[in-house]
């Protein structure tokens, strides 16, 4: 188990709206959202993206436990690699999985359900042999999940609607901000207010401004709006994150360097990065 005072964020996957798997993307990774977020002894993991499925063949080498997952919404990419996670395979493991974007209309399991069905997929969620419960809360809701930890949830721009997450630990805070749209003119106050003094911030900087402009309602953000929330919000490590996959690693290495520029500090999310507050 980790050291209890440990506090930190791995990315298994940072690109978004489909995996991607070529030369010119290896540096940054091809892999669609998964979080791995380590709070003292406790696991916390954040969407199943494609490149969850990495993350628990780590896992499965470790003795079993609880875990918590937390989706911020079921959008295919977030979710695409929950079949493939074996750790919801193997008796013994506990998982609570959580969303706070489904009711009042649909309930997580009922989604989950319906994606892995025929002809769609070959066997139902019934097939896992770890202890899972599934459990809906409303965005906004603040989460207690013991041990020291809290998990603020806050309402996001998107279709179908998402959450945003800030993990609170030892004094520490790691927020999670994608999928998400910004205002046409300044920043959303309640991501001002949310995010305050936050230490680390990850944020869907899908776009560029300039390929913003035949995005606008898509349910994404930019780089640079993403720079001007931070500033706002004063947050001391801004993370660009869910990297268009059009986007190669010539293109990411130049965003590295734009945003550098703009917010010295900044940092391009690529798979294997650990971060700590």
């Amino acid at each position: 188990m980790a050291d209890t005072n440990e506090f930190s964020v791995r990315f298994w996957g940072v690109r978004g709206s489909i995996a991607c798997s070529a030369q010119d993307v290896i540096r940054y990774g091809g892999n669609t959202s998964s979080l791995e977020v380590t709070a003292g002894d406790r696991t916390l993991l954040f969407d199943a993206g494609s490149g969850i499925r990495y993350l628990g063949k780590k896992m499965v080498q470790q003795k079993p436990h609880q875990a918590d997952l937390f989706l911020t919404h079921t959008h295919f990419d977030h979710v695409c690699g929950l079949p493939f996670f074996v750790p919801f395979f193997v008796p013994g493991w506990s998982f609570r999985v959580w969303a706070g974007h489904l009711l009042p209309d649909h309930t997580l399991a009922s989604v989950l359900e319906d994606m892995m069905i025929a002809p769609l997929f070959p066997v139902p969620p019934a097939i896992f042999n770890a202890n899972i419960d599934y459990v809906d809360f409303r965005s906004g809701d603040t989460l207690d999940l013991g041990d020291g930890i809290t998990v603020q949830t806050s309402p996001l721009i998107h279709p179908n609607n998402a959450s945003g997450y800030r993990v609170e630990f030892e004094g520490k805070s790691i927020c999670y901000i994608t999928d998400t749209e910004h205002p046409v003119e300044g920043n959303d106050p309640v991501l001002v207010a949310f995010l305050h003094d936050a230490d680390i911030v990850i944020y869907d900087a899908s776009y560029n401004e300039e390929e913003y402009k035949t995005r606008v309602g898509w349910g994404h953000s930019t780089w640079e709006a993403g720079a001007r929330l931070c500033d706002a919000a004063g947050v001391k490590t801004y993370v660009v994150f869910h990297h268009d996959p059009e986007h190669d690693d010539t293109f990411m290495d130049g965003v590295a360097d734009d945003v550098e520029v703009a917010r010295p500090g900044s940092v391009v999310a690529r798979e294997g990065m650990v971060l700590t507050p």
